[in-house]
């Protein structure tokens, strides 16, 4: 099969971070006073702010996620109200509740597959947003919801667009009452109505599948916390956002590896051939995937979703020498620790073989050196649910299709979501049944 070079993308903001860190080292100011920028860079800069969670606020740092995410998700939690909300939701999100999910990920894939034909050309990064999406609902939340995930997306799509922009370009939206703040206050109360109405539905009338949606109405948390109505639209709203914006990017960018890279797109096959024969992935076979986990996690390694991350300094600190002033915005980078040869030798390669601990290059990361989703008390609370769903994804992928991939150029985009631009075009050679 004809396949392109390989060529890795990559990104330029985080090349200038990467470049900076070579030339002045893990500590970089920028700004005067307590109003400036502090770049803390490589993996023991990462172990530091991990280390001092208490010391930042979430909430003035993440504010314009809100738009989308809700007011009290997550991402925009901060101290006790952070802990006493995540103490409901995270017991959904264990290993051995997604476990649970993996039939309903092979089935939404495969439905998108069923409709691939040989000779057609698609953006698969497209294809996968939708995939991804309807299955990170139907999983989570059931059918009730996964039914209009097609219409989440449309109304999330302008409220994604603003958070893209920079923060002072929001305010200006914001400020001004633009037409791109009000279609996109438009479709939040649109989504705001949907959700509402699921849950009292809910409430009223459960259903085996409602999975986590029944969580996070009847589950007690800390010192026996219930998440109030807004807190429960927040979650679910802030997790199938999450899950497909980050996931379905890095799905486009391990089939853009996987076709790219000699020999890996026909490993993968091997692998899959020889563990799960003509069947689906089970749950208990994907820790036999080594080669396709390996895929997976290299692919975050080099396209991690998140090339910078941010922290709000609340309290004076000190690292390296430096003092680091409350009211500050601390910045660190996974895109650099990924990319740093003293933590990952020759790392621009793509290596699946790495995490294999079986092979002689295996060595174990610490947990400050490869971050995809963060780490300390704030790590994305899907990073299981992600990594499953791209292992099972790929699988499946490379089971039932063979795909080429035409000459084109591809631009890495976004700083909280790392995407293709425009997309990821793939033929289609052949697309067999699903058994």
């Amino acid at each position: 099969m004809r396949r392109q070079p390989y060529r890795p993308v990559s990104y330029l903001p985080g090349e200038a971070l990467l470049a900076l860190y070579r030339r002045r080292g893990a500590v970089i100011n920028s700004g005067v006073g307590r109003h400036g920028y502090t770049y803390l860079l490589g993996a023991e800069a990462n172990k530091f702010v991990f280390a001092n969670a208490d010391a930042f606020s979430w909430r003035e740092t993440f504010e314009s996620l809100a738009i989308v995410d809700g007011p009290t998700a997550l991402i925009v939690s901060d101290g006790a109200d952070h802990q006493r909300r995540r103490s409901v939701v995270a017991p959904g999100l264990r290993h051995r509740e997604i476990q649970n999910y993996v039939q309903t990920m092979v089935s939404n894939i495969d439905a998108v597959i069923d409709g691939w034909r040989p000779g057609q050309r698609l953006d698969i990064y497209q294809q996968f947003r939708s995939a991804v999406r309807r299955s990170t609902a139907e999983s989570l939340f059931g059918q009730r919801i996964a039914a209009h995930s097609d219409f989440l997306g449309e109304q999330l799509q302008p409220l994604l667009d603003l958070t893209h922009q920079l923060p002072q370009v929001m305010h200006v939206h914001r400020w001004t009452n633009s037409p791109a703040w009000r279609q996109a206050m438009a479709a939040r109360t649109r989504i705001n109505n949907l959700i509402d109405a699921q849950v009292a539905e809910a409430r009223t009338s459960p259903r085996p599948d409602d999975h986590m949606l029944t969580m996070l109405i009847t589950g007690r948390g800390d010192e026996g916390y219930a998440l109030s109505d807004n807190e429960i639209r927040d979650s679910i709203i802030s997790l199938i956002t999450a899950g497909y914006e980050t996931t379905s990017g890095a799905m486009a960018w391990a089939v853009y590896t996987l076709l790219t890279v000699p020999g890996a797109w026909d490993a993968a096959v091997d692998e899959v051939n020889r563990v799960l024969g003509d069947r689906p992935p089970a749950a208990d076979d994907l820790a036999a995937l080594t080669y396709l986990n390996g895929v997976v996690h290299e692919t975050l390694r080099l396209y991690t979703p998140g090339v910078i991350s941010a922290r709000r300094v609340m309290r004076d600190l000190r690292f390296d020498g430096h003092r680091i002033r409350a009211g500050r915005l601390l910045i660190f980078s996974p895109y650099v620790t990924h990319r740093i040869p003293e933590v990952w030798p020759e790392p621009r390669e793509f290596r699946p073989l790495r995490w294999d601990p079986g092979s002689p290059d295996y060595r174990k990361p610490a947990p400050h050196e490869f971050i995809p989703f963060s780490g300390g008390l704030h790590r994305c609370i899907g990073a299981v649910m992600a990594t499953t769903e791209m292992t099972v994804m790929l699988a499946r992928l490379v089971a039932r299709t063979t795909l080429r991939l035409p000459p084109q150029r591809i631009r890495a985009h976004n700083l909280a979501a790392l995407s293709p631009r425009p997309g990821v075009t793939a033929e289609i050679v052949e697309s067999v049944p699903a058994q």
